[in-house]
Protein backbone atom coordinates (compact mmCIF):
# COMPACT_ATOMS: atom_id res chain seq x y z
CA UNK A 1 0.00 0.00 0.00
CA UNK A 2 1.28 3.43 -0.90
CA UNK A 3 1.65 6.11 1.75
CA UNK A 4 -1.41 8.28 2.29
CA UNK A 5 0.37 10.98 4.29
CA UNK A 6 -1.21 14.41 4.30
CA UNK A 7 0.19 16.64 1.55
CA UNK A 8 -2.01 19.73 1.64
CA UNK A 9 -4.23 19.65 4.71
CA UNK A 10 -5.00 23.36 4.32
CA UNK A 11 -5.91 24.14 0.72
CA UNK A 12 -6.31 27.85 1.42
CA UNK A 13 -7.98 29.78 -1.39
CA UNK A 14 -9.03 27.32 -4.10
CA UNK A 15 -9.33 28.52 -7.68
CA UNK A 16 -11.38 26.24 -9.93
CA UNK A 17 -10.73 26.79 -13.63
CA UNK A 18 -14.05 25.59 -14.98
CA UNK A 19 -15.89 26.50 -11.80
CA UNK A 20 -19.28 26.69 -13.53
CA UNK A 21 -19.00 23.45 -15.45
CA UNK A 22 -20.37 20.14 -14.21
CA UNK A 23 -17.13 19.11 -12.49
CA UNK A 24 -16.29 22.56 -11.14
CA UNK A 25 -19.71 23.01 -9.57
CA UNK A 26 -19.49 19.59 -7.92
CA UNK A 27 -16.05 20.35 -6.47
CA UNK A 28 -17.31 23.69 -5.16
CA UNK A 29 -20.32 22.00 -3.53
CA UNK A 30 -18.02 19.56 -1.80
CA UNK A 31 -15.38 22.11 -0.80
CA UNK A 32 -17.91 24.58 0.58
CA UNK A 33 -19.01 22.01 3.16
CA UNK A 34 -15.63 22.51 4.84
CA UNK A 35 -15.77 26.29 4.63
CA UNK A 36 -13.14 26.41 1.88
CA UNK A 37 -13.03 29.67 -0.10
CA UNK A 38 -13.60 28.94 -3.79
CA UNK A 39 -12.92 31.29 -6.70
CA UNK A 40 -13.49 31.10 -10.45
CA UNK A 41 -15.37 32.80 -13.25
CA UNK A 42 -17.74 31.99 -16.06
CA UNK A 43 -16.15 31.47 -19.48
CA UNK A 44 -18.00 34.60 -20.62
CA UNK A 45 -16.22 36.56 -17.89
CA UNK A 46 -12.74 35.10 -18.30
CA UNK A 47 -11.27 33.67 -21.50
CA UNK A 48 -8.77 31.07 -20.34
CA UNK A 49 -7.15 31.14 -23.78
CA UNK A 50 -6.16 34.76 -23.09
CA UNK A 51 -2.94 34.60 -21.07
CA UNK A 52 -3.01 38.27 -20.08
CA UNK A 53 -6.54 37.91 -18.74
CA UNK A 54 -5.62 34.81 -16.72
CA UNK A 55 -2.57 36.57 -15.35
CA UNK A 56 -4.68 39.51 -14.18
CA UNK A 57 -7.12 37.09 -12.52
CA UNK A 58 -4.39 35.25 -10.60
CA UNK A 59 -2.84 38.57 -9.60
CA UNK A 60 -6.18 39.64 -8.11
CA UNK A 61 -7.05 36.36 -6.36
CA UNK A 62 -3.63 34.96 -5.41
CA UNK A 63 -4.88 31.37 -5.05
CA UNK A 64 -3.17 28.74 -2.91
CA UNK A 65 -4.68 25.80 -4.80
CA UNK A 66 -5.63 25.42 -8.47
CA UNK A 67 -7.98 22.78 -9.85
CA UNK A 68 -8.01 22.61 -13.65
CA UNK A 69 -11.34 21.17 -14.75
CA UNK A 70 -11.83 23.66 -17.59
CA UNK A 71 -11.74 22.13 -21.05
CA UNK A 72 -13.50 22.08 -24.37
CA UNK A 73 -15.35 18.77 -24.27
CA UNK A 74 -17.85 16.88 -26.40
CA UNK A 75 -18.97 13.52 -27.70
CA UNK A 76 -17.87 11.46 -30.70
CA UNK A 77 -19.66 13.68 -33.23
CA UNK A 78 -18.18 17.00 -32.14
CA UNK A 79 -14.73 15.50 -31.54
CA UNK A 80 -14.73 14.08 -35.06
CA UNK A 81 -15.94 17.29 -36.71
CA UNK A 82 -13.84 19.87 -34.82
CA UNK A 83 -10.38 18.39 -34.06
CA UNK A 84 -8.64 21.78 -34.30
CA UNK A 85 -10.92 23.23 -31.63
CA UNK A 86 -10.39 20.31 -29.27
CA UNK A 87 -6.61 20.28 -29.68
CA UNK A 88 -5.75 23.98 -29.92
CA UNK A 89 -8.21 25.34 -27.36
CA UNK A 90 -7.32 22.78 -24.70
CA UNK A 91 -3.59 23.25 -25.23
CA UNK A 92 -3.97 27.00 -24.75
CA UNK A 93 -6.13 26.66 -21.62
CA UNK A 94 -3.78 24.17 -19.94
CA UNK A 95 -0.55 25.93 -20.79
CA UNK A 96 -1.80 29.32 -19.67
CA UNK A 97 -3.04 28.00 -16.35
CA UNK A 98 0.00 25.88 -15.52
CA UNK A 99 2.59 28.45 -16.58
CA UNK A 100 0.87 31.16 -14.57
CA UNK A 101 0.37 28.84 -11.59
CA UNK A 102 4.15 28.57 -11.52
CA UNK A 103 4.61 32.33 -11.87
CA UNK A 104 2.27 33.02 -8.96
CA UNK A 105 3.75 30.20 -6.86
CA UNK A 106 0.51 28.27 -6.46
CA UNK A 107 1.63 25.46 -4.18
CA UNK A 108 -1.04 22.87 -5.00
CA UNK A 109 -2.33 22.06 -8.49
CA UNK A 110 -4.67 19.28 -9.61
CA UNK A 111 -4.92 18.85 -13.38
CA UNK A 112 -7.90 16.76 -14.46
CA UNK A 113 -7.46 14.77 -17.62
CA UNK A 114 -9.61 12.02 -19.05
CA UNK A 115 -9.56 8.25 -19.40
CA UNK A 116 -9.39 8.77 -23.18
CA UNK A 117 -5.65 9.53 -22.82
CA UNK A 118 -4.98 5.79 -22.71
CA UNK A 119 -4.44 3.61 -25.80
CA UNK A 120 -7.52 2.36 -27.60
CA UNK A 121 -6.54 -1.27 -27.05
CA UNK A 122 -4.91 -0.91 -23.63
CA UNK A 123 -5.01 -3.97 -21.40
CA UNK A 124 -8.09 -3.87 -19.17
CA UNK A 125 -8.51 -2.64 -16.50
CA UNK A 126 -6.26 0.24 -17.55
CA UNK A 127 -3.34 1.06 -15.26
CA UNK A 128 -1.65 4.46 -15.17
CA UNK A 129 1.52 3.01 -16.68
CA UNK A 130 -0.39 2.31 -19.92
CA UNK A 131 -0.04 5.95 -20.95
CA UNK A 132 1.69 6.33 -24.35
CA UNK A 133 2.07 2.59 -24.91
CA UNK A 134 -0.22 2.40 -27.96
CA UNK A 135 -2.42 4.21 -30.47
CA UNK A 136 -5.33 6.36 -29.33
CA UNK A 137 -9.00 6.05 -30.25
CA UNK A 138 -9.31 7.99 -33.53
CA UNK A 139 -12.65 9.62 -32.74
CA UNK A 140 -11.28 11.67 -29.83
CA UNK A 141 -7.57 11.73 -30.64
CA UNK A 142 -7.24 15.53 -30.68
CA UNK A 143 -8.76 15.93 -27.23
CA UNK A 144 -6.69 13.04 -25.84
CA UNK A 145 -3.42 14.48 -27.18
CA UNK A 146 -4.17 17.82 -25.53
CA UNK A 147 -4.85 16.10 -22.21
CA UNK A 148 -1.68 14.02 -22.49
CA UNK A 149 0.25 17.26 -23.06
CA UNK A 150 -1.29 18.62 -19.84
CA UNK A 151 -0.19 15.57 -17.87
CA UNK A 152 3.32 15.85 -19.31
CA UNK A 153 3.52 19.56 -18.47
CA UNK A 154 2.55 18.82 -14.85
CA UNK A 155 5.27 16.15 -14.74
CA UNK A 156 7.78 18.55 -16.27
CA UNK A 157 7.09 21.19 -13.60
CA UNK A 158 7.48 18.54 -10.89
CA UNK A 159 10.79 17.35 -12.35
CA UNK A 160 12.30 20.75 -13.06
CA UNK A 161 11.09 22.67 -10.00
CA UNK A 162 10.23 20.02 -7.40
CA UNK A 163 6.56 20.98 -7.19
CA UNK A 164 3.86 18.77 -5.66
CA UNK A 165 1.48 19.17 -8.57
CA UNK A 166 -0.64 16.15 -9.55
CA UNK A 167 -2.88 14.86 -12.34
CA UNK A 168 -6.11 12.90 -11.96
CA UNK A 169 -7.68 10.81 -14.71
CA UNK A 170 -11.45 10.52 -14.20
CA UNK A 171 -13.55 7.90 -15.90
CA UNK A 172 -16.72 8.90 -17.79
CA UNK A 173 -18.69 11.39 -15.68
CA UNK A 174 -22.33 12.41 -15.44
CA UNK A 175 -24.64 14.32 -13.12
CA UNK A 176 -26.13 17.76 -12.45
CA UNK A 177 -25.10 20.55 -14.83
CA UNK A 178 -24.03 18.11 -17.54
CA UNK A 179 -24.32 19.11 -21.20
CA UNK A 180 -27.58 17.72 -22.59
CA UNK A 181 -27.19 19.18 -26.11
CA UNK A 182 -27.94 16.40 -28.58
CA UNK A 183 -25.19 17.55 -30.96
CA UNK A 184 -22.31 17.82 -28.48
CA UNK A 185 -23.16 15.79 -25.37
CA UNK A 186 -21.54 12.67 -23.97
CA UNK A 187 -23.45 9.40 -23.93
CA UNK A 188 -25.48 9.60 -20.68
CA UNK A 189 -26.87 13.15 -21.02
CA UNK A 190 -27.38 12.60 -24.74
CA UNK A 191 -29.39 9.43 -24.17
CA UNK A 192 -31.40 11.01 -21.35
CA UNK A 193 -32.41 13.85 -23.66
CA UNK A 194 -33.08 11.49 -26.59
CA UNK A 195 -35.27 9.10 -24.58
CA UNK A 196 -37.09 11.99 -22.94
CA UNK A 197 -37.90 13.48 -26.35
CA UNK A 198 -39.05 10.09 -27.63
CA UNK A 199 -41.34 9.67 -24.63
CA UNK A 200 -42.72 13.21 -24.94
CA UNK A 201 -43.35 12.89 -28.70
CA UNK A 202 -44.66 9.32 -28.52
CA UNK A 203 -41.98 7.88 -30.81
CA UNK A 204 -42.04 4.13 -31.35
CA UNK A 205 -38.26 3.70 -31.30
CA UNK A 206 -34.95 5.31 -30.36
CA UNK A 207 -31.80 4.66 -32.39
CA UNK A 208 -28.40 4.39 -30.67
CA UNK A 209 -25.03 4.82 -32.39
CA UNK A 210 -23.01 1.61 -32.81
CA UNK A 211 -24.01 -1.94 -31.97
CA UNK A 212 -24.38 -1.50 -28.21
CA UNK A 213 -21.51 -3.81 -27.24
CA UNK A 214 -18.81 -1.36 -26.01
CA UNK A 215 -18.24 -1.45 -22.25
CA UNK A 216 -18.05 1.81 -20.33
CA UNK A 217 -17.41 2.80 -16.72
CA UNK A 218 -19.35 5.74 -15.28
CA UNK A 219 -18.91 7.84 -12.17
CA UNK A 220 -21.35 10.26 -10.59
CA UNK A 221 -19.76 13.71 -10.60
CA UNK A 222 -20.22 14.26 -6.85
CA UNK A 223 -18.09 11.17 -6.23
CA UNK A 224 -15.37 12.66 -8.42
CA UNK A 225 -15.52 15.90 -6.42
CA UNK A 226 -14.92 13.99 -3.19
CA UNK A 227 -12.02 12.18 -4.84
CA UNK A 228 -10.44 15.45 -6.02
CA UNK A 229 -10.35 16.93 -2.53
CA UNK A 230 -9.12 13.61 -1.16
CA UNK A 231 -6.21 13.58 -3.64
CA UNK A 232 -5.26 17.18 -2.98
CA UNK A 233 -4.97 16.19 0.66
CA UNK A 234 -3.11 12.91 0.27
CA UNK A 235 -1.49 12.30 -3.13
CA UNK A 236 2.00 13.31 -4.26
CA UNK A 237 3.32 11.43 -7.28
CA UNK A 238 4.28 12.24 -10.86
CA UNK A 239 2.08 9.45 -12.20
CA UNK A 240 -1.46 10.49 -13.07
CA UNK A 241 -3.90 8.70 -10.80
CA UNK A 242 -7.03 6.98 -12.08
CA UNK A 243 -10.38 7.97 -10.59
CA UNK A 244 -13.02 5.37 -11.40
CA UNK A 245 -16.11 3.76 -9.95
CA UNK A 246 -15.30 0.17 -10.89
CA UNK A 247 -18.85 -0.19 -12.27
CA UNK A 248 -19.10 -0.88 -16.01
CA UNK A 249 -21.99 -1.63 -18.36
CA UNK A 250 -22.43 -2.11 -22.07
CA UNK A 251 -23.92 0.74 -24.04
CA UNK A 252 -26.96 -1.48 -24.65
CA UNK A 253 -27.39 -2.05 -20.90
CA UNK A 254 -26.98 1.67 -20.30
CA UNK A 255 -29.61 2.49 -22.91
CA UNK A 256 -32.10 0.15 -21.22
CA UNK A 257 -31.34 1.65 -17.80
CA UNK A 258 -31.92 5.17 -19.11
CA UNK A 259 -35.06 4.08 -20.96
CA UNK A 260 -36.43 2.68 -17.69
CA UNK A 261 -35.37 5.78 -15.73
CA UNK A 262 -37.15 8.07 -18.18
CA UNK A 263 -40.18 5.79 -18.43
CA UNK A 264 -39.93 5.26 -22.19
CA UNK A 265 -41.72 2.15 -23.45
CA UNK A 266 -40.65 2.03 -27.09
CA UNK A 267 -38.09 -0.04 -28.97
CA UNK A 268 -34.32 0.52 -28.86
CA UNK A 269 -32.55 0.17 -32.22
CA UNK A 270 -28.83 0.23 -33.07
CA UNK A 271 -27.18 1.92 -36.05
CA UNK A 272 -24.15 -0.26 -36.72
CA UNK A 273 -22.95 2.07 -39.48
CA UNK A 274 -21.95 4.55 -36.77
CA UNK A 275 -18.68 4.15 -34.78
CA UNK A 276 -18.57 2.22 -31.52
CA UNK A 277 -15.52 4.02 -30.17
CA UNK A 278 -13.17 2.14 -27.83
CA UNK A 279 -14.38 -1.47 -27.28
CA UNK A 280 -13.86 -1.33 -23.51
CA UNK A 281 -12.61 1.34 -21.14
CA UNK A 282 -12.36 0.40 -17.48
CA UNK A 283 -9.86 2.15 -15.24
CA UNK A 284 -7.77 0.30 -12.68
CA UNK A 285 -8.29 2.50 -9.61
CA UNK A 286 -6.24 0.36 -7.22
CA UNK A 287 -3.73 3.20 -6.72
CA UNK A 288 -6.57 5.43 -5.49
CA UNK A 289 -7.87 2.66 -3.24
CA UNK A 290 -4.37 2.09 -1.83
CA UNK A 291 -4.42 5.65 -0.54
CA UNK A 292 -7.50 4.90 1.55
CA UNK A 293 -10.23 6.09 -0.81
CA UNK A 294 -13.64 5.22 0.68
CA UNK A 295 -16.05 3.68 -1.83
CA UNK A 296 -18.88 3.17 0.68
CA UNK A 297 -20.44 6.55 -0.18
CA UNK A 298 -20.28 5.98 -3.92
CA UNK A 299 -23.49 6.59 -5.85
CA UNK A 300 -24.54 3.52 -7.85
CA UNK A 301 -25.45 3.99 -11.51
CA UNK A 302 -29.22 3.48 -11.17
CA UNK A 303 -29.46 6.10 -8.42
CA UNK A 304 -27.16 8.48 -10.27
CA UNK A 305 -29.24 8.22 -13.45
CA UNK A 306 -32.41 8.95 -11.48
CA UNK A 307 -30.79 11.99 -9.84
CA UNK A 308 -29.52 13.25 -13.19
CA UNK A 309 -32.87 12.85 -14.93
CA UNK A 310 -34.63 14.66 -12.10
CA UNK A 311 -32.14 17.51 -12.42
CA UNK A 312 -32.71 17.56 -16.18
CA UNK A 313 -36.46 17.87 -15.67
CA UNK A 314 -36.21 20.54 -12.99
CA UNK A 315 -33.35 22.71 -14.25
CA UNK A 316 -32.42 21.99 -17.84
CA UNK A 317 -35.39 20.99 -19.93
CA UNK A 318 -37.22 23.96 -21.40
CA UNK A 319 -40.12 22.19 -23.02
Amino acid sequence: MESNKKVNSDLGKVYIAGRYGMVGRAIEREASQNGTKVFGKLSTELDLCNRNAVEMEFEAVRPDTLVISAAKVGGILSNSNFPVDFLSTNLQIQTNLLDLAFKFEIKSVLFLGSSCIYPKLAQQPIVEESLLTGSLEETNEAYAIAKIAGVKLVQAYRKQYGLKWISGMPTNLYGAFDNFNLESSHVIPGLIHKFHNAKTLGKESVTIWGDGTPLREFMYVDDLARACLFLLDSYDNELPINIGSGEEVTIAQLAHKISNTVGYGGQILYDESKPNGTPRKLLDSSRLLSHGWDTSKQVILDDGLANTYNWFLERQYKG
